[in-house]
């Protein structure tokens, strides 16, 4: 008995100094493909002129002139790291503090995040990956143990529209010819990005400083326990815009929303992050 007790304190301590190393097979895989789109990536050449927006809905063009990114070289990716966010799985469901790395890229709308965190201690890794038209958003509990891998046409559909919510912070992405314009008012523009063989598309909102304040869109679903996909109105909120070291402006509170008919789900929730251009 005594030998069958020491063997199980023996694994519990490896599994503990296990979950304590700073290997992850998940963020090998994840940085082993951010590195591949990296590489592939074409290099984006020139400066932003007015000659780009001349053509863009007012909003927008509002949006570009007040951000500052006029002259700027123009990028091939995005880098963004959002740190401690307050994130929810589900409603009703245990609160997280997550670390989001993500990637953005600009030749293509390919898209790579990384969710790092721990449930009750144990390590719980998140990727959502967006590439070649292929979604995707796979959890990981224990650094090896896959809790739900989830793929389709639903969620290629909702990688795409993400990557069109996320020009809120990748604004680069706006002059780009696989996204396309409809102004509806002096205040909101609604988007389509095609590619891959699909379109999706949701609603800009632009205050009259220039602010980008929402993005909203219904082609984006819920994923369900048993892995089916139910479509929910989903909205992107940015606030507190702020000049950065490099000379443009960034909103710093950002909010992802579930918005059910019976109440808004805030289940990301952002206040710290350093978005790069490169």
């Amino acid at each position: 008995m005594l030998i069958v007790i020491g063997s199980i304190l023996a694994v519990i301590v490896l599994i503990i100094i296990f979950f304590q190393l700073p290997v992850s097979f998940v963020q090998r895989d994840y940085y082993k493909r951010v590195d591949k789109l990296i590489q592939k990536d074409k290099h984006i050449s020139g400066t932003v002129t007015e000659a780009d927006i001349v053509d863009l809905p007012e909003p927008i063009q509002r949006y570009i002139h007040y951000i500052g990114i006029l002259g700027t070289q123009k990028r091939s990716y995005m880098k963004a790291y959002f740190r401690n966010v307050d994130f929810w799985q589900e409603r009703g469901g245990p609160n997280l503090t997550i670390d989001y790395i993500q990637y953005n890229f600009l030749s293509q709308p390919d898209r790579m995040a990384l969710i790092d965190s721990k449930m009750k201690g144990i390590p719980f890794e998140g990727c959502d990956s967006y590439e070649d038209g292929v979604g995707g958003m796979k959890g990981t509990i224990g650094k090896v143990v896959t809790i739900f891998n989830v793929t389709g046409k639903e969620m290629d559909q909702a990688c795409l529209v993400t990557y069109l919510a996320d020009s809120i912070l990748f604004p680069y992405a706006l002059l780009e010819d696989f996204i396309t314009y409809e102004e509806i008012d002096k205040n909101h523009v609604k988007a389509k990005i095609s590619y891959y063989g699909i379109e999706t598309e949701g609603i800009f909102s632009i205050n009259d400083l220039g602010e980008i304040t929402s993005f909203t869109t219904n082609d984006r679903g819920v994923t369900n326990d048993d892995g089916s996909i139910t479509m929910v109105k989903w909205t992107v909120t940015a606030d507190q815009y702020r000049l950065d070291s490099d000379g443009i402006k960034k909103p710093t509170l950002l909010k992802a929303i579930w918005n059910y008919d019976d109440g808004d789900f805030i289940y990301f929730d952002s206040s710290s992050s350093t978005i790069e251009y490169h």
